[in-house]
């Protein structure tokens, strides 16, 4: 990755760590394991106590909510993991995506991994997200990872398919990562020609 080797997991939910932050706990691990040189950073917003958008400039919101941007606009690439939550993905993951400007995601590889109870909502947060990630002019990873409450037992990821699935999208967000030259995909999105 050009200018920064971090893989940033951003667990996209307000609920404690649970089955999801376990899941993304295993992506983390595989991107340790197989790419050493590689800096994994997870944001968990259940912990991270991000202000309420209300159009303030970003130096206008507390320290923990300015750091998490930072952090944002630090990776390399951005796996977000949301559940499915009234067939969407959470507010508070859209609070941050609207405090977050344009250029922290704009050209940057993003994979998205969504969690629901059965698979009859699985493009919900998929659909949705990439949305909202186009906005930002993110680059997109073609296929998503959703998860279902059948791929856990006891409470731990234990469907290989799944972590197999997990592994690949980590694979190809190192691989658009190290292989983009973000400077020079274009045009710019909408959104930063207008701001």
């Amino acid at each position: 990755m050009p200018d920064n080797p971090g893989l940033l997991i951003l667990i996209g939910a307000a609920t404690p760590p649970g089955r999801l932050a376990g899941a993304l706990g295993v992506a983390a691990d595989f991107a340790r394991s197989r790419h050493p040189e590689l800096g994994v950073d997870t944001l968990n917003l259940a912990e991270a106590g991000i202000d309420i958008c209300d159009g303030r400039p970003l130096e206008a919101y507390g320290a923990a909510t300015r750091d998490a941007v930072a952090r944002i606009s630090r990776a390399g690439a951005v796996l977000i993991g949301a559940p499915v939550y009234r067939a969407s993905f959470p507010g508070v993951l859209k609070n941050l995506l609207d405090i977050t400007p344009v250029e922290a995601l704009q050209n940057k590889p993003v994979g998205i991994v969504a969690m629901g109870g059965s698979p009859h909502h699985f493009l919900g947060v998929d659909w949705q997200l990439r949305q909202v990630l186009a906005w930002f002019g993110a680059f997109t990873a073609p296929t998503s990872v959703y998860l279902t409450s059948g791929d856990f037992r006891d409470g731990q990821l234990a469907s290989e398919t799944a972590r197999g699935d997990l592994a690949a999208l980590v694979e190809t967000l190192v691989t658009l990562a190290r292989g983009l030259d973000r400077a020079a995909l274009g045009p710019l999105p909408l959104a930063a020609k207008f701001t």
